[in-house]
């Protein structure tokens, strides 16, 4: 993984420096809470609904195990509210002491940064020296800039892989920090690159997404997409270069983002990201990109093209460690009455490598009890231990909100298998129902309209049985608590949107989305299938639409190909008919499924 510099050092540790000055005249009343407001943000700290939240940032998902345990160190011991913030959050009708709180948790989110819910303000500062001190910071996490740049949590291993996208990321970061005119966009700026032909960074979704390939002469470049997202206006982004050579991609990026920064939103902020600019003026933008780029090129002298040399040297930090391959295998088999658990871990958990001695292995922090994302600081110490052991002490955040270990050995397995089990990160539901990717939501966002972790809980808590679980196959379950799509709501098989109605929590059901991997297919956005429903209702209404791919499905079709088969219309009537089911139960003091049947016979 990139190793930082003497000068990347000095630069984090100056900003710490610079945020305990700001936080320090804050606190003394010589700065302002509005003045403080855009420093803090561009340090990643945030003022959620009860406390504030600090993202991290973790470039293209890659951290090393002593970083983890940094951070399991800061959810031990900052990650806590005061009794002010817990009588806010619960009410004085809890004793202090005694409630559970979700506290002690780092969140890995989709954009594969670190979240932390409840550290006070006053301590951030010095939780900002803890993160300097392992190369860790929250710069442009937040604010109207680039953030942070994401990529395929397989970038550099993954058998499908064209080129390693990693050292292309990690220049398109230094370029991006703190850029001068770049600071004070219309809205905040993502971009995403992936170098294998499965899109596994979900690119069409972002405002930038960046696909290296070969043109016909074999020459590496990339394709270049503009204007994805979500929130309010889902749109998938457009191709506006189908190949640009590789050592030009930072002067097409400042043309793309300078051309944005000129004429993007700043009157509306539901209008300001690039997504609206793209749609509105279509081939306009596209021509006014290809002009600044060849502004930039001809008249400027093509600043920041990429050398040779620049390219080496970045891809020197991205060497594969020293593993000893023909090590002895550790002394551990998987006993004959878990040999059926530990096939459906290599089956769901358990990834090819570029290296056929190598796997990539998932740890699955999604369980009954845990809101998805979250992981305590045992568990990230525990995830710290088994990169160490087991994958040369680095990890990946993962898209879906997991920790993925990228260079385990396949004589390991057993015995990895084994110790994640022991740990409860074993559990062989990647990629299943259960495996939900869902915002804080409600709980903790100021911005929700609706909590998205009792909803992903009371599914979980449903969808407990593993045959049952695998029996249904893969699903992308998204969960957002508001419009903003922190959940990706949109581009999941199933997608739950919480809404507000009358200042009531309700939620929208959604099908057909797509991420645009190899599994979904194309990315699109999800169709609602009708009026919004009561928490109560959604777990019947996701069983009422499982029951209808269950009739529907042929042999070991998966979910979203049988929607895509047979269509929008059985699986919305079988969503709506849910509601009427509940009804039904309620009415007559039925189980649930027999309500399901008297609703069908009914109809």
């Amino acid at each position: 993984m990139y190793q930082y510099t003497d000068f990347d050092r000095q630069f984090i540790r100056s900003r710490a420096a610079q945020h305990r000055d700001q936080l320090e005249r804050n606190l003394a009343g010589t700065l302002s809470d509005e003045d403080f407001r855009p420093l803090r943000l561009q340090n990643g700290w945030y003022i959620q609904r009860y406390a504030p939240m600090l993202r991290v940032a973790v470039p293209y998902g890659e951290m090393a195990s002593r970083q983890l345990r940094v951070l399991a160190r800061i959810a031990r011991e900052y990650d806590h509210p005061s009794k002010e913030v817990f009588d806010k959050a619960i009410g004085t009708q809890a004793t202090w002491g005694t409630t559970h709180l979700p506290v002690g948790y780092g969140h890995f989110t989709t954009r594969q940064n670190v979240q932390f819910n409840w550290i006070p303000l006053t301590k951030s500062a010095d939780v900002m020296d803890l993160l300097a001190t392992v190369d860790m910071h929250g710069i442009q996490t937040s604010g109207n800039c680039i953030r942070n740049i994401t990529s395929d949590e397989l970038a550099g291993v993954a058998p499908d892989e064209l080129a390693d996208p990693r050292p292309f990321a990690e220049i398109m970061r230094q370029w991006s920090t703190l850029h001068p005119e770049f600071a004070f966009l219309p809205r905040k700026f993502k971009i995403a690159i992936t170098g294998a032909t499965a899109d596994r960074a979900a690119t069409y979704w972002h405002d930038v997404g960046l696909h290296l390939k070969h043109n016909e002469a074999g020459e590496l470049g990339f394709k270049v997409l503009v204007g994805g997202g979500m929130g309010r206006t889902p749109v998938i982004g457009v191709t506006i270069r189908e190949f640009l050579p590789w050592n030009q991609i930072m002067n097409y990026l400042e043309a793309v983002v300078r051309v944005y920064n000129r004429w993007g939103r700043r009157d509306n902020l539901y209008k300001a990201r690039i997504k609206i600019l793209v749609k509105a003026e279509g081939q306009r933008y596209i021509d006014e990109v290809e002009a600044e780029y060849q502004q930039i090129i001809t008249a400027d002298g093509a600043p920041h093209t990429i050398t040779q040399a620049e390219l080496d040297r970045v891809k020197a930090s991205f060497v594969p460690p020293a593993l000893d391959l023909n090590a002895p295998a550790r002394n551990v088999s998987v006993p004959a009455e878990r040999q059926a658990d530990y096939a459906r871990w290599l089956q769901q958990n358990v990834a090819l490598h570029k290296n056929p001695a190598l796997r990539c292995v998932t740890l699955s922090y999604k369980r009954l009890g845990q809101a998805p994302g979250d992981a305590d600081a045992d568990q990230l110490d525990t995830a710290a231990d088994l990169a160490d052991e087991f994958s040369a002490g680095e990890l990946r955040v993962t898209h879906d909100q997991n920790l993925l270990l990228p260079w385990v050995r396949e004589q390991d397995l057993p015995a990895l298998w084994q110790a994640a089990s022991h740990a409860g990160l074993a559990r062989s539901n990647v990629r299943l129902l259960t495996d939900m990717i869902a915002c804080p939501g409600g709980d903790f966002c100021a911005l929700a309209n609706a909590r998205s972790i009792p909803v992903a809980a009371a599914i979980t808590e449903r969808y407990q049985d593993m045959d049952e679980l695998h029996d249904l196959g893969e699903i992308d379950l998204h969960i957002s608590g508001c419009i903003n799509s922190c959940g990706h709501h949109h581009s999941g098989h199933i997608g739950i949107l919480g809404v507000d109605k009358d200042g009531k929590e309700w939620y929208q059901v959604s099908l057909g989305g797509s991420d645009g991997s190899t599994l979904s297919g194309p990315a699109l956005a999800g169709k609602v299938v009708g009026p919004s429903f009561g928490a109560h209702e959604i777990p019947g209404v996701i069983e009422a639409v499982l029951d209808a791919y269950r009739l529907h499905r042929n042999g070991r079709e998966t979910f979203i190909d049988t929607l895509r088969r047979v269509g929008f219309e059985p699986f919305k009537l079988a969503a709506n008919s849910a509601r009427l089911a509940d009804a039904h139960a309620e009415l007559h003091q039925l189980p649930k499924s027999e309500g399901y049947a008297r609703d069908a016979q009914e109809a």
